[in-house]
């Protein structure tokens, strides 16, 4: 309940041990002190047995006089009462008495046990005779018992009770198993305490960081290992809900590039779709063109239509690789020989320009990889050096080599790129020179299939350029 006090683990612990502990200690004292009891009874009836047949010894050699016959015995202790007693009940002498009362004792519990068994005794017992309190020890021994009684008084007392001494030492005892319980408890306590602050937390699904040590023992070990495994439960649960939200923001990402990609396709289209319907128009519409004039509208046609192509090939090869690495085909591949197949491809579009092909890639370079793309990779950068350089060399280098990759770079000497455009020219349709760009014949998509491309043979790409002219690009390609 709310309102109501409430202990601690640890007072409650103690407090039950404590109990347990005290009613243990409680019952071996009240045993021992009823043990030791009973001891000392037994040696003193023991002395007053003893007593007594050794004056029934007597008392059988001379039994004219008993005063005379006791008065020789040694008595074991002062005030000692001594009665004997017919086997009939009949009290026959009694040193503490003038006249003998005609009762029979048969009754009297110690006569009834030294009847049966030759000796018996009472513990306690008040006599109506002298009216005081004695300990009865009685002896039979054929017709005759012989019964000797002390008088309660302190000193009997005294000797009869338990040692107090043990009562002290069970009392230290007691306080030593007291203090040590609740140095125990609150070890235990305090650990359960910190499991409960755990718990608590867990159940609201807060972090746990520290819930205080534990000690070193099983259910310190143990409490341990129950946090670590929910940390570990915590940082399982954090990165699966980190990697479900990168997933997502990759599906929303994909979905945007799409959109912007469909939406810059039709942007793209326009103008070559554009030209061609002009240009076909214009032929139907004037069948009696000059054949130079009808020639140049079939041609212009003709160079849009060509473009168009190349645009389609292009988004066909950057949908390929937008689904993903796991769907292209991988072999080993000899990028020399690639290379040098670029070379004799373009050889005609080096010589118009003017410019020459420096290759610094040695024979016998394999890497696994997919042919097209790896080939699309340098064609793209060494023709968008011939495009947009205006340099005279193009270089294709091996920079460095390791294990795991190769690091290539393709380098011109010519005007570069500005540094606020070196960030983006990998991004889809971005034209430093849209005018330019598409009057020879660029789609805007070459560097972003090189990205993608690079990124699929685990690799990265970066442009930068070079003093006093030209551009690079560094990439790098798993072997």
């Amino acid at each position: 309940m709310a309102g109501k006090l409430r202990f601690s683990y640890h007072t409650r612990l103690f407090f039950l041990l404590l109990g347990f502990s005290w009613i243990l200690v409680g019952c071996f004292v009240a045993f021992q002190y009823h043990r030791e009891k009973i001891y000392k009874v037994e040696k003193l009836n023991g002395e007053l047995q003893l007593y007594n047949a050794h004056l029934i010894d007597a008392l059988c050699t001379d039994s004219i006089d008993f005063n005379a016959t006791i008065a020789r015995q040694r008595l074991p202790m002062a005030g000692l009462r001594v009665s004997v007693i017919n086997t009939d009940g009949t009290l026959v002498f009694d040193n503490t008495l003038d006249s003998l009362p005609g009762e029979n004792h048969l009754n009297r519990h110690e006569i009834n046990d030294a009847m049966r068994s030759g000796s018996g005794f009472s513990l306690r017992r008040h006599s109506v005779s002298t009216d005081r309190t004695y300990f009865y020890s009685a002896t039979r021994r054929d017709n005759l018992i012989v019964r000797s009684a002390v008088p309660y008084s302190v000193s009997l007392q005294e000797v009869l009770d338990a040692d107090s001494s043990f009562l002290w030492f069970m009392a230290a005892v007691t306080l030593a198993i007291s203090i040590l319980g609740y140095f125990a408890t609150r070890s235990l306590g305090r650990t359960i305490s910190r499991l409960n602050r755990f718990a608590e937390k867990a159940e609201k699904g807060e972090n746990v960081y520290d819930v205080g040590a534990f000690p070193h023992d099983e259910l310190g070990s143990i409490s341990t290992h129950i946090i670590r495994l929910y940390a570990r439960l915590q940082q399982t649960m954090t990165e699966r809900d980190r990697e479900h939200r990168n997933a997502i923001h990759e599906q929303q990402e994909k979905t945007r590039i799409k959109k912007q990609l469909t939406n810059n396709i039709n942007h793209e289209l326009k103008t070559p779709v554009a030209s061609i319907k002009v240009c076909l128009e214009t032929l139907l519409d004037h069948r009696d063109l000059p054949p130079d004039k009808h020639w140049k509208f079939v041609e212009k046609a003709y160079r849009h239509t060509e473009r168009l192509a190349n645009l389609l090939n292009d988004v066909s090869a950057i949908t390929r690789m937008d689904d993903g690495a796991a769907n292209i085909e991988k072999e080993p591949l000899d990028l020399r020989e690639i290379i040098d197949d670029i070379d004799l491809s373009v050889a005609d579009q080096l010589r118009k320009a003017g410019i020459t092909l420096c290759m610094k890639v040695p024979d016998n370079t394999v890497i696994t990889g997919n042919r097209t793309f790896i080939s699309s990779i340098f064609r793209n950068l060494i023709d968008n050096a011939i495009a947009y350089s205006n340099g005279t060399t193009i270089t294709v280098q091996l920079d460095d080599e390791s294990a795991t990759s190769y690091t290539f770079s393709i380098s011109d000497d010519g005007t570069g790129i500005p540094e606020e455009h070196l960030e983006r020219v990998f991004e889809r349709f971005y034209r430093i020179d849209k005018g330019r760009s598409r009057l020879i014949g660029g789609t805007g998509l070459g560097l972003s299939i090189v990205r993608n491309a690079v990124q699929l043979h685990g690799g990265t790409i970066y442009a930068v350029n070079v003093r006093p002219h030209g551009v690079k690009f560094i990439f790098t390609l798993a072997r």
